[in-house]
């Protein structure tokens, strides 16, 4: 009797194993795509920001391979593979969508209204029409905005503190890093702020990573005193060679974001693009628990540092005023 019961009981658990398994199965994980227009290298910097957006998941308690997975796209600096990228992560139908920069979200928008999107760092979501409104996006997009135009002005105050007065100094641009009207925000910014501050401007672009080296030859034939480097995904990937260039023309330059001086480069101003890329991991995780992106407000970086290098600056033999050094929240000597 007994060993009858046993049998049955061993039978029902048999029965019962393939039923637990399935149920096991049936859990979902999410997916979350992940694109950058910038290269696949690590040295990159935009790679340095998508493993700080990585890590805020993970103190969400995120472990990509146990409770997530995450898909990685590159569009190695290609307009084209960027616009195939973006089809590809809908193609696959991953629940978020993670972009990095206005770069990235504008084709994906193009591409999705459904699956929900997080962008890291936006420069002007609003007039990129991207989202309707910071407060009320209104649409499948979402994140974060490092404020690009606005802080033009003040890199170039910051510039004048420690380059001779009436310089020439040139501005390297990717004319189409983001939307026309934010672009065209930006120059328009600059060139008030030149006028302001007695400095002759010039713009040299460059809409490629292949077109940089000729882009400081013009620089190098009009005499440049200093260089300015405007925000953008591309020019950001590129701050090591740009900061090598730099060294070897001698051209005190100021960048946009910390990479640009922590490689090398006499000093930066603006918000800490790994911080922001962290800051912008709770939406994620808000929408993969059901919250609409619609109704997640565009997060501004409310924080810019200021970093500066003396041993560049010493290297130019520039002098970096003692009260500027005590307003930089980093000095790398």
């Amino acid at each position: 009797m007994r060993r009858r019961q046993f049998i049955v009981l061993f039978g029902g658990v048999a029965a019962a194993w393939p039923l637990a398994a399935r149920a096991q199965q049936a859990v979902k994980i999410p997916r979350i795509g992940i694109l950058s227009p910038s290269r696949s290298q690590d040295a990159s910097p935009n790679r340095v920001t998508l493993k700080a957006f990585v890590a805020g998941l993970r103190e969400l308690g995120y472990a990509e391979g146990q409770n997530i997975t995450i898909e990685r796209e590159f569009a190695e600096a290609n307009a084209d593979q960027l616009r195939e990228a973006a089809a590809a992560l809908v193609n696959h139908k991953v629940d978020v969508i993670v972009t990095l920069s206005t770069t990235a979200a504008r084709p994906v928008k193009q591409a999705t209204t459904v699956i929900p999107i997080v962008a890291i760092g936006m420069a002007d979501p609003v007039d990129d029409e991207l989202v309707a409104s910071l407060a009320r996006p209104g649409g499948n997009l979402t994140g974060t905005s490092f404020l690009g135009p606005q802080l033009v002005t003040k890199r170039l105050q910051l510039l004048s503190e420690v380059v001779p007065e009436h310089s020439h100094v040139a501005i390297l641009w990717h004319p189409h890093a983001y939307g026309d009207r934010t672009m065209d925000g930006m120059v328009k910014e600059a060139e008030q702020a030149a006028q302001a501050l007695g400095m002759q401007l010039q713009f040299v672009p460059a809409n490629t990573p292949e077109e940089i080296t000729g882009a400081f030859s013009g620089i190098t034939a009009d005499s440049a005193d200093a260089l300015c480097v405007f925000p953008s995904p591309m020019l950001f990937a590129e701050y090591s060679r740009i900061v090598s260039i730099v060294a070897e023309k001698r051209l005190p330059t100021i960048y946009a974001a910390r990479e640009g001086a922590e490689l090398g480069g006499l000093m930066s101003y603006g918000a800490n693009l790994g911080d922001l890329a962290r800051q912008t991991a709770p939406y994620v995780d808000k929408i993969l628990k059901g919250a609409q992106p619609a109704e997640l407000p565009v997060q501004q970086a409310t924080k810019f540092e200021l970093v500066i290098n003396l041993t560049t600056a010493k290297a130019l033999g520039l002098k970096v005023p003692a009260q500027l050094q005590q307003l930089a929240d980093d000095v790398i000597e």
